[in-house]
């Protein structure tokens, strides 16, 4: 597969990582079509290993999705920016941190968020609470999966 395309397929990538922020995107499913198009293309054993992981995972991922309580969006208080402040802080924890670091990035996101738009410290740890009983498990289990499957991806392409 020649440059243009693996720019192409980290493009889809990035917006289903995005995506699995966004209520209503398909971000899960996004993130396993990129890495389907990778491995119809590449057609090496190390993408059909890959591609049969993360299916597997996917899967696993959104039948536990599936059994987590609800999410309930507009009644914890989240807004727009607190949703990119937590996507922002759980890629930047899984950089500097790889895997682990997402979770505490997505809680620091949330936390820095509120403190702006609040003002007090106890407050905004107060919003937090009751942003991560709604929807933290949720999206993060999701975003975890897809953040790993992403990860994998990137390190095949560039063990290549």
């Amino acid at each position: 597969m020649d440059l243009p395309q693996l720019l192409l397929v980290g493009l889809v990538l990035l917006l289903g990582l995005l995506g699995v922020m966004v209520p209503g995107v398909p971000g899960t499913w996004l993130v396993w079509a990129g890495v389907l198009w990778w491995a119809l293309h590449e057609r090496s054993s190390a993408a059909w290993v890959l591609l049969v992981a993360s299916t597997g995972l996917l899967l696993v991922v959104q039948v536990v999705i599936w059994l987590l309580p609800p999410r309930r969006l507009r009644g914890a208080g989240v807004h727009r920016r607190m949703v990119v402040y937590a996507g922002a802080g759980a890629l930047l924890g899984f950089v500097l941190v790889p895997v682990v670091g997402a979770v505490p990035g997505f809680v620091g996101g949330v936390y820095l968020s509120e403190r702006l738009r609040l003002g007090s410290s106890g407050q905004a740890r107060a919003s937090v609470r009751v942003v991560m009983r709604a929807v933290g498990t949720s999206v993060l289990v999701e975003l975890l999966a897809c953040l790993m499957v992403t990860a994998a991806w990137v390190g095949v392409v560039l063990g290549a």
